[in-house]
């Protein structure tokens, strides 16, 4: 999904499932100014469900620029019948190791056989500043 259709997204709605591991940042105060602008504009969007979702926008890109290396072995033929060579770029490497993480993340977000399905844990209010 690129930016645009990701803009077209918030306007209309729902959020993908989201993995059991949080990750917290600290974001760069530009950075921070747009994002509160962009909430300000989608307010049905929470800054945390933007960060999500332009994360995603953002990695589907560099994978989409990741560059095609051609190696020696022919794994099919095109349509005009001319060879087309295995990527030995990192773009297999990166989808292989993306699938390996996927499959870890969901199976740890399966409970175990006889299990009840637990809750998201839920952050409690913001924590209090130290002296």
């Amino acid at each position: 999904m690129g930016f645009k259709e990701l803009l077209d997204s918030w306007r209309a709605g729902a959020a993908a499932p989201r993995a059991p591991k949080l990750y917290e940042v600290r974001l760069p105060v530009d950075d921070a100014a747009r994002l509160a602008a962009l909430a300000e504009m989608f307010p049905g969007r929470r800054p945390e469900e933007l960060i999500t979702e332009l994360l995603g926008a953002a990695l589907q890109e560099v994978a989409a620029a990741m560059p095609y290396v051609a190696g020696q072995r022919v794994i099919s033929t095109d349509e005009q019948g001319d060879p087309v060579y295995e990527d030995v770029g990192p773009t297999p490497r990166f989808i292989e190791l993306a699938r390996r993480h996927r499959q870890r993340l969901e199976a740890q977000a399966r409970p175990a056989p006889g299990e009840p399905r637990r809750a998201p844990a839920k952050r409690a209010g913001k924590p209090r500043r130290r002296a």
